[in-house]
């Protein structure tokens, strides 16, 4: 019989429709089985009907040729809303239940992992068992699972049960038992120390919040690493690979217990599934595979070696060929208690060896490249798994070198552009990590999967149906496959990737955004100023020491320059945990200090060469902003005395004041405390959004400006952030956040201190 005679007039219950499997079977059921029916089990999201996310399924381009939607959903596609974690009861009229949906990352969670892979499909097979019986028909229940459940065996892989003792409702409970304990260990005060510790180093000059958060996000990191770990090891000791195939090969074995002796069973193993040889379309795929990193890697020039040896075989299958293999299947259900196995592989009769791919995605580049693909392409050499592991190793070492020197580097562009580097090699050795980390075990599992029962299935197919639903992998020629189908397919993507990111990069480096104009009515915007760093090179400990040294004599000037650099390290690693404390210690130096003195100094002698430290592109954007009708804020750490030339610039001006106190001689001075802590870190965006709130300006079109991680909160808390010859830790952050970047600095690299000329003239 032909395969639509076969399946005519069946309604067929699928799971995973939204996934790459699923969709793929959809598809051909709609628009070359126009006799079936299909029942599609479907998850609803928040504010989006499970019926809903069929529709915009249907509208994918390769549904046009099973007709109107509308159609479809009234007449061939009825939508059961549920999920695996409770499947709802089961139409009565359901003939074949074919489950594809499961959790397909090599390293989830382990709770995730068990409860798609195992509960889930319990979940289904209940269902599906019941239904059986309240009709009283032996729904056919085709389980969808992985060539890889075999293990970390070598040889040949026959299909039949896979031999093996472990009881999979022993293990799902203590791997629920396990996900829970590690989620109650990161709350041990141990730990809890660690992640704040950790915490305050990066973000202790933000403030507390910036810290709590840095720690909450550890603990989660934290949490997510060891989940995940428990279960690779765990699925490593029983003779697995991973906690994928783990858990599949669980949900196999359940399958064989609970639902084959009850109902016609059948369990599909495809081995690596890539993109479609003939349907819907040559080429076609949804998302990235197992191999589609790895070429991606290999064409930008990013992946120097992998792991395997060259003879090894990369089992791979194009979809269509695993969809027409499952069709096939749900049309030939097999006796009771006599589950039927199918791998769909190529690896035994028409094997890809990774010599075999790595020459042929070479060839393709080589012709094709990428913008980014060096002229060279790397050369692999297949030196082993050992080999590859002490470079990835290196390769993590020195990285984290750099980022260290790094830290202790001075400002300036070419600076930055190492950090991109840095970020760039750094992303290639992670990369290689954890690619390793993932494949390594099946690169060295030595498998054959035997498919000579896939074989005799595809032999009942009926002569006219041999070349629409063929799955017969020997006759795959991989080079057109690879050279013509696959490789132009995936990176196709990725060259409208590579535009984008051109695009981006122009974005990065053009500077601060268009400025708006304030509208007649509208509510007002602020353009917020960092000073040290941003609008002037030098840090507060520069204009701490042009003041105060102006009024003391050469011997002590000499003796203030040398307590300052004694107390130096200590107050740099004090501004590393805390910016504020940093302040009131150096500031603590006004002690005595004449007000007015100091005031006349800045009026008389700084002023005019402070002013011309400041960026003429600075000044041309606050005059900018006050053009466009913006309310300008100048905002800083450092005393009031130093704003004074600026303020003419600003509307508003917030600085750390000085206590003062009045000398017998009625002289104004200070008493080296501060009358409200100073506006640092986390406390600038609360001030901003304070006033914000009273003034009823419009922080989303609003701007900031700032040089350093630590003003991350006042940057965040406005609509138009701009990094200011940024630190690497603000640049990393700016580049993530795709904030301009601008360069208001000298060229050269930017020293955080100077030597005033009052501590060279005091050494006369």
């Amino acid at each position: 019989m032909r395969l639509a005679d076969e399946l005519d007039g069946k309604r067929l219950l699928l799971t995973g429709v939204t996934g790459f499997v699923g969709e793929a079977l959809l598809q051909r059921l709609l628009v070359d089985l126009p006799g079936t029916r299909v029942v599609a089990l479907v998850r609803p999201k928040p504010g989006q009907s499970g019926t809903d996310r069929v529709r915009g399924l249907l509208r994918k381009p390769i549904f046009r040729a099973a007709g109107d939607v509308d159609t479809l959903l009234a007449e061939r596609v009825d939508v059961l809303e549920g999920d695996l974690s409770a499947v709802p009861a089961l139409p009565d009229d359901v003939d074949v239940v074919v489950h594809c949906a499961g959790d397909v990352s090599f390293d989830p969670l382990i709770q995730e992992a068990f409860g798609t892979n195992v509960l889930g499909t319990r979940s289904l097979v209940e269902r599906t068992l019941e239904a059986s019986a309240r009709t009283g028909t032996a729904i056919h229940y085709v389980h969808i699972s992985t060539a890889y459940v075999g293990g970390r065996r070598r040889g040949a892989v026959p299909e039949r049960a896979v031999e093996h003792a472990v009881d999979w409702r022993a293990e799902t409970e203590a791997g629920l038992r396990t996900a829970v304990r590690i989620e109650e260990d990161s709350r041990l005060e141990v730990n809890l120390r660690r992640f704040l510790r950790e915490a305050e180093r990066d973000h202790g000059r933000a403030g507390p919040l910036s810290v709590a958060a840095g720690a909450e996000s550890r603990r989660l990191e934290w949490i997510t690493a060891q989940q995940k770990s428990a279960g690779k090891e765990r699925a490593r000791t029983l003779g697995w690979t991973d906690v994928y195939t783990f858990t599949k090969a669980m949900g196999e074995r359940l399958v064989e217990e609970v639902a084959a002796p009850v109902v016609p069973t059948s369990i599909v193993r495809p081995s690596i599934i890539e993109s479609a040889l003939v349907h819907p379309y040559p080429g076609w795929i949804e998302g990235f595979k197992m191999a589609e990193p790895i070429i991606m890697a290999y064409g930008r020039g990013e992946l120097t070696e992998f792991p395997a040896a060259p003879d090894s075989v990369v089992d791979i299958v194009p979809i269509d060929h695993v969809v027409n293999a499952i069709l096939k299947v749900a049309a030939t259900p097999p006796p009771l208690s006599q589950p039927a196995y199918f791998h769909v592989s190529s690896g035994s009769r028409n094997p890809v060896t990774f010599r075999g791919l790595y020459e042929r995605v070479r060839l393709f580049f080589s012709e094709f490249p990428f913008d980014s693909t060096p002229e060279v392409l790397p050369t692999w050499d297949f030196p082993g798994v050992r080999q590859v592991e002490r470079q990835v190793a290196m390769g993590e070492r020195l990285t984290r070198i750099a980022d260290r020197a790094l830290a202790f580097a001075p400002r300036s562009e070419r600076v930055r552009q190492a950090s991109r580097s840095l970020d760039k090699a750094r992303d290639r050795v992670d990369f290689a990590r954890r690619y390793m980390d993932l494949y390594k075990a099946y690169t060295e599992a030595e498998l054959r999967f035997v498919d000579d029962r896939t074989l005799a299935l595809h032999e009942t197919l009926d002569p006219a149906d041999r070349e629409l639903f063929a799955f017969d992998t020997a006759v795959i020629d991989w080079d057109e496959y690879f050279r013509k189908i696959h490789c132009p397919s995936v990176t196709q993507q990725m060259r409208k990737y590579e535009e984008i990111r051109r695009r981006r990069k122009a974005t990065e480096v053009a500077g601060p955004r268009a400025l708006v104009p304030v509208a007649e009515g509208a509510a007002p915007v602020l353009a917020v100023f960092d000073l040290a760093g941003t609008l002037v090179q030098g840090t507060v400990v520069d204009t701490y020491l042009a003041l105060r040294l102006s009024e003391l004599d050469a011997p002590a000037r000499v003796r203030e320059f040398a307590r300052i650099v004694r107390h130096l390290p200590s107050w740099i690693a004090a501004e590393r945990r805390d910016r504020g404390s940093f302040l009131r210690a150096l500031f603590r130096g006004y002690a005595g200090a004449d007000l007015d003195a100091l005031e006349r100094f800045v009026d008389d002698v700084l002023a005019p060469t402070f002013l011309t430290q400041v960026s003429s592109d600075a000044l041309r954007r606050i005059q900018a902003h006050r053009d466009a009708g913006h309310r300008t804020v100048l905002m800083t750490g450092d005393v009031r005395a130093v704003t004074r030339p600026l303020s003419g610039l600003f509307d508003e001006v917030v600085c750390t004041d000085l206590e003062e106190e009045r000398d017998s001689a009625g002289v104004r001075r200070a008493t080296g405390f501060l009358t409200s802590p100073p506006l640092v870190g986390e406390a600038r965006a609360a001030w901003l959004r304070r006033y914000a709130e009273v003034e009823g300006a419009d922080l989303g079109a609003s701007y900031a400006y700032a040089d350093s991680h630590s003003d991350l909160p006042l940057l965040k808390s406005v609509g138009n952030p701009t990094a200011v010859s940024p630190d690497v830790p603000l640049f990393r952050a700016a580049r993530t956040s795709r904030w301009p970047v601008a360069d208001w600095a000298a060229t050269s690299a930017t020293f955080r201190l100077r030597l005033p000329q009052q501590v060279l003239a005091g050494t006369d």
